[in-house]
């Protein structure tokens, strides 16, 4: 659990570090997401892996009985996913260690 905490933390930083960043100096994130073919590639993998992720929350939130995942997911539209889902891992690490059992 601490490690997924410690990775969620890392995640938020980064995350507001750098959108601070890039909002300050003007940045357009659609240009920077989608301005080359390798652009292309690295949105297309971390949009993949994201869609992933939710799946997998919502999948896992309902096998052991998790509630309320619908905010990992919303709060990650306005973190990060490097944030959410780290989190979401280190309370579901959380849930399971409190004895619950899983829902069939």
């Amino acid at each position: 659990m601490w490690i997924f905490l410690t990775l969620a933390a890392i995640g938020l930083v980064t995350a507001m570090v750098f959108n601070g960043i890039a909002v300050m100096s003007g940045q357009e994130y659609a240009a920077a997401w989608f301005g080359t073919a390798v652009d292309w590639v690295l949105s297309a993998d971390l949009s993949i892996v994201a869609i992933a992720s939710v799946v997998f929350m919502i999948a896992e939130a309902r096998r052991i009985g998790m509630k309320r995942v619908w905010l990992y997911i919303v709060l990650s539209g306005f973190t990060a996913m490097a944030f959410t889902f780290p989190l979401f891992l280190a309370m579901r690490e959380r849930h399971l260690a409190g004895g619950a059992t899983p829902q069939k």
